[in-house]
């Protein structure tokens, strides 16, 4: 073999071995990003914004104590940055045990500053945060997902989704539904069992928080769950309306409801107090035959998917001991 044919065949070695190269240079290339959209994703929130999110979230922040109890239902606590104050108090939480697993609190009303300071990878906040709060948050490069406030147990679902879709555990959020769906079944067969003649009484919840409870509020899915009336609605009160005690003597309600922390001390107790001895409310039916109920603050106020046990407890309270809980129930899809 001459010695130029020897040099034509390493040239050809040489270009093959190059475009070989070449070749699974565009291959890599092209098969980066198809990696990179499995690790990131987007999701559209309760406003319409979408949202994008680079990684499975591992410092999860929401600024409510219900917010973070839906959360907690779908991630581990160890994926959570913080918790809020109120659901940090053991004395007033369903689930004490949150407080061991999660060392950081933020208050009822964190500062932009203040979340910030927790560097968390994602946050969420109910739609009545100012918008300028939400701005601030995005413009730190930390996806902020919002969240519509609940009047509904329809409403609960969309933001278990939303939850759900946002840590890219859509699967949870399915089984976190089924359960609730399955605990509220349990429920209504064991209404349909109850006497029709302790059936539709009214209801007045009396609330430290005046316009809440009328027509619109969560209170009303307490009521239809359990074959009750509430007594506001149905005098026309809607929700973020204060009903007066004049408009509550004509109304007449069979039963009041006094939301309880089972604290002495609390502003809760101690503001009932003060309709039990309001001598112009003495004649009133529900105080004439004491049918004055105390339900538990978590449960009645609860808009997360424990909102199940607010349920039950207005049922505890009407039908009897059939639907005696505790204080410690917590729906979660996570094992």
């Amino acid at each position: 073999m001459s010695r130029w044919l020897r040099l034509d065949l390493d040239c050809l070695r040489a270009v093959g071995l190059f475009c070989i190269f070449m070749l699974l240079f565009a291959v890599a290339g092209c098969a980066t990003p198809e990696r990179q959209d499995k690790t990131s994703y987007s999701v559209t929130d309760a406003e319409g914004t979408d949202v994008p999110i680079l990684h499975k979230p591992q410092r999860i922040l929401t600024i409510s104590a219900s917010s973070d109890e839906m959360m907690l239902g779908l991630v581990e606590p160890e994926r959570m940055a913080a918790i809020n104050v109120s659901l940090a108090n053991t004395e007033d939480s369903n689930i004490p045990w949150v407080r061991e697993r999660i060392s950081n609190i933020i208050s009822r009303n964190p500062s932009v500053e203040e979340i910030a300071a927790l560097q968390p990878d994602l946050v969420a906040v109910p739609e009545w945060l100012p918008k300028e709060n939400v701005d601030a948050i995005r413009e730190l490069n930390i996806p902020v997902v919002v969240f519509k406030s609940a009047a509904t147990i329809g409403d609960i679902h969309e933001n278990i989704r939303l939850f759900a879709a946002a840590v890219g555990e859509p699967e949870r959020g399915e089984i976190l539904i089924e359960k609730m769906e399955e605990k509220l079944a349990q429920i209504r067969k064991k209404i349909a069992l109850v006497p029709e003649e302790k059936k539709y009484k009214s209801i007045a919840l009396i609330s430290i928080m005046p316009n809440y409870g009328g027509a619109g509020s969560t209170f009303d899915e307490l009521c239809r769950y359990t074959d009750s009336v509430n007594a506001k609605a149905a005098a026309g009160n809607h929700m973020g309306q204060e009903m007066t005690k004049e408009q509550l003597v004509a109304a007449n309600p069979d039963y009041l409801f006094f939301p309880s922390h089972e604290n002495e001390s609390s502003r809760e107790e101690n503001f009932g107090k003060q309709y039990l001895e309001d001598p112009s409310l003495a004649q009133m039916t529900a105080i004439q035959e004491r049918r004055i109920g105390h339900p538990w603050a978590r449960y009645t106020y609860n808009i997360s998917q424990d909102i199940v046990f607010g349920i039950q407890e207005t049922a505890w309270i009407l039908y009897g001991d059939e639907f005696q809980q505790s204080r410690q129930e917590f729906l979660t899809a996570v094992e």
